[in-house]
């Protein structure tokens, strides 16, 4: 719902020069960089003339962006994990932070991304710059005291999931619902025959996803066993199989070679995947993914999957310590406020446990129907189409409260 209470832009004198607005966005993430893709391409439909910069990857940069930082090289996970990327972290901070100073935007979107994006919004705050937040940090799962600092910091909040709206005008938030982007940018564009002849894979064999995430700490921690249990597989089972691996954004194909390929390879039928994504997902039997933004794209395609997660044992420690009521990890079961797939937390992240689940979806037709029924539900309670449209008319209203003439 767009909010009817901003002040309308200031008249400008005619044949006054325009100044060209001028907005930064930052995604620290695969799935922020596509989302906020697809927010830049909707408020260019409304105002053309915008310039963007900021902080993205590859779909950034496509979207016509200058990107100032490389996110791929502070896409990090926990609370441990960020201190080895501590001096990216804070480059990347100074190099924006400058921009912001040396040639302030009209605005700054930040996506998700807590921990940078408020710092940066602090400074942000500091030299009177008015703050976009797309897609909330899930403050309502852990320290949710950062509900405070978004109060005090955000002019304006778009978020994604239909709890969130209600969560954040409580506490005092201009927040709106706008609807799940996935819902936008999921598109299969093929089926699973012209998947596979594009590819060179048989369709008649079983396809199973390995997605370990778009993290370098994911990567490392999760897919040498996705690459462990796909070995146990071949052999047991009637038809052969055939595993899915897409290349995401932020990650090298030479890491993934590093974290488990080079090992693994040799013993099993796999396919890296650089394009295609959602025909990948769409054409496959079952899934195993780290737990995230993937889980729901499966969920609107309705695949069935296996969810994984797992983090430095200090970070997970901690993170108990401060998360207790959540019953559920995955935003599928949490969307659902049930168990709809299964979930593989810390420790019980093994070779064998993500075989047992993989050949319970796979081949027990009861458990197979009841995750897909799951799913659709799922699907359902996520909305309607048109995220990216009803975040940029927020946007823009936000960035028209910015006389013409340019900020003073």
């Amino acid at each position: 719902m767009i909010p009817e209470s901003a002040p309308a832009p200031s008249p400008v004198l005619p044949g006054a020069p325009q100044k060209a607005r001028k907005v930064m966005i930052i995604a620290g993430e695969a799935s922020g960089d596509l989302h906020g893709a697809r927010l830049v391409q909707a408020m260019r439909q409304r105002q053309p003339g915008l310039i963007f910069c900021g902080m993205g990857a590859r779909e950034l940069a496509a979207a016509g962006v200058e990107v100032l930082f490389d996110a791929s090289r502070i896409a990090v996970v926990g609370l441990v994990e960020v201190v080895t990327h501590f001096a990216d972290i804070l480059s990347a901070m100074r190099i924006l932070s400058r921009r912001m100073r040396d040639d302030p935007p009209d605005l700054l979107i930040l996506i998700d991304f807590p921990d940078f994006n408020l710092k940066l919004a602090g400074k942000a705050k500091k030299l009177g710059i008015p703050i976009f937040y797309y897609i909330s940090p899930q403050v309502w799962a852990w320290r949710t005291g950062r509900v405070k600092t978004i109060q005090r910091l955000v002019d304006t909040m778009a978020v994604i999931l239909p709890f969130e709206e209600s969560f954040y005008r409580s506490r005092g938030v201009t927040a709106h619902y706008v609807g799940h982007p996935l819902l936008d940018s999921v598109r299969v564009t093929q089926d699973r025959q012209a998947f596979c002849q594009r590819h060179g894979i048989n369709p008649d064999h079983i396809l199973v996803g390995l997605l370990p995430g778009s993290r370098h700490k994911e990567i490392a921690s999760l897919l040498p066993d996705f690459l462990a249990a796909a070995r146990r597989l071949p052999g047991k089972y009637e038809k052969p199989f055939v595993f899915l691996l897409p290349v995401a954004a932020t990650i090298s194909e030479e890491e993934l070679w590093k974290n488990g390929l080079e090992e693994y390879a040799a013993d099993i039928d796999i396919h890296l995947i650089r394009e295609d994504r959602y025909d990948m997902m769409a054409a496959c039997d079952a899934v195993v993914a780290a737990s995230g933004t993937v889980t729901l794209e499966l969920a609107i395609l309705e695949i069935p999957m296996v969810v994984v997660y797992r983090v430095s044992p200090h970070t997970y420690f901690i993170g108990r310590l401060i998360i207790r009521h959540m019953q559920f990890f995955s935003l599928v079961n949490l969307i659902a406020e049930r168990r709809v797939v299964p979930e593989l937390l810390q420790d019980e992240v093994s070779p064998g446990n993500i075989e047992t689940e993989l050949v319970r979806l796979l081949f027990d037709d009861k458990a197979r129907r009841e995750v897909k029924e799951g799913l659709s539900e799922v699907r359902v309670k996520l909305g309607a189409p048109g995220a990216s449209a009803h975040a940029a008319d927020l946007a823009c209203k936000l960035l028209d409260r910015i006389p013409d003439q340019g900020r003073k």
